[in-house]
């Protein structure tokens, strides 16, 4: 996977270096999967095509949270935006497969189940990815609840049943 942290001083984001990423990795390496995680983008005009135009065959997403608490947990994000830039990419190459990963408890929380799963604008070409936030400097969101592994499994689980792409990965 390739990814970056915001690069908001770069006048494209950064992304002209995920597309000569990209290309580099198809020139040497043809056969590899390449999927991205990109920022959003903010005010970038332009930036989400050039990454786009370089064909990645995965593109993903921090949704990161619900509207609601957005401005709380990512108050330089925000949630509309997110969702847009994934619907952009459907417009832009249909191809690509692109995914939301998200952070949270979504089984046990309905307004997160729709954040995550209610979005058909996105079309079938969309599976959340689950993952877990851990606290990185006390500046951050605190962390509520930590799922366990068993409690990813269950989530896995009940992917499968709904016949979704299903993994698990251990951040530690």
């Amino acid at each position: 996977m390739v990814t970056s942290v915001d690069r908001d001083d770069l006048a494209d984001g950064g992304a002209e270096h995920f597309a000569q990423t990209i290309r580099a990795i198809r020139a040497r390496a043809p056969l590899t999967t390449i999927e991205v995680l990109t920022p959003d983008f903010l005010r970038k005009e332009g930036a989400l095509e050039v990454v786009v135009a370089a064909k990645p065959d995965v593109f993903n997403h921090n949704l990161e949270t619900v509207p609601s608490k957005y401005l709380t947990v990512r108050p330089g994000a925000r949630y509309f935006h997110s969702l847009r830039l994934l619907q952009r990419v459907k417009e832009l190459d249909a191809e690509i497969l692109h995914q939301i990963r998200h952070h949270g408890r979504p089984r046990r929380d309905p307004q997160r189940s729709a954040a995550i799963d209610g979005r058909p604008a996105l079309g079938r070409r969309r599976f959340p990815h689950l993952g877990q936030y851990l606290q990185p400097t006390a500046k951050h969101h605190p962390v509520t609840h930590f799922v366990t592994p068993d409690e990813f499994e269950s989530l896995c689980d009940a992917r499968r049943r709904e016949g979704l792409p299903a993994r698990f990965r251990d951040a530690r």
